[in-house]
């Protein structure tokens, strides 16, 4: 275990498919092997346990933010590095979380949406393009690219690895970790 390991939430923000879980599993392997105390906010997971019943209207999306900035904010001030990864699409509410927590950094995870479309391991996309799902973001509802985030992945241009070590990199120099970067391994994320 890390002695006085200070808390932290990195929010993953980013389309469908661009690459968020992945980022996230690969960091959370990464710093439990090196002794920190993480928890995992995934937009799916949160959905089904603590957003049940909520829509996909722009009222129900900025509730399920504002819940998962709740649960964020008690585990930072808990000295827990938090990583939440959700589509998260207006700038507004994740501005909101940002300030409530505090200790926090926006991680930009950027795809193009085509790209996310061809990741779409779930068919949602192609759903949401039949007009089987409405409101889907990138489709027929509004992302809000960060203006400013902390970091920014291009998923498309980088291994899972070197968009992981911008966060691990961004970690260390505001103070909340102290690691060694991670070996270029060759993995892609076309093979999601």
């Amino acid at each position: 275990m890390v002695e006085e390991q200070r808390g932290v939430t990195i929010w993953l923000t980013g389309l469908s498919g661009a690459g968020k879980t992945t980022i996230c599993q690969f960091l959370e392997t990464e710093l439990r092997s090196q002794g920190y105390k993480i928890e995992v906010l995934d937009g799916d997971v949160v959905r089904q346990n603590l957003s049940q019943g909520l829509t996909f209207s722009k009222k129900d999306r900025d509730e399920n933010i504002r819940r998962i900035g709740f649960v964020a904010h008690l585990l930072t001030r808990n000295n827990v590095i938090v990583l939440v990864s959700v589509i998260s699409p207006y700038r507004a509410i994740r501005q909101e979380v940002k300030e409530r927590i505090g200790d926090f950094i926006e991680v930009y995870v950027n795809a193009p949406l085509e790209v996310c479309e061809q990741r779409d391991v779930k068919g949602l996309y192609k759903k949401a393009r039949a007009g089987e799902i409405k409101n889907f973001t990138g489709i027929d509802d509004l992302y809000e690219v960060p203006l400013k985030p902390d970091v920014e992945c291009k998923t498309n241009e980088e291994t899972i690895t070197q968009s992981a070590n911008k966060i691990l990199n961004k970690l260390e120099e505001l103070g909340y970790a102290n690691y060694l970067s991670m070996p270029q391994l060759q993995n892609n994320y076309s093979r999601i």
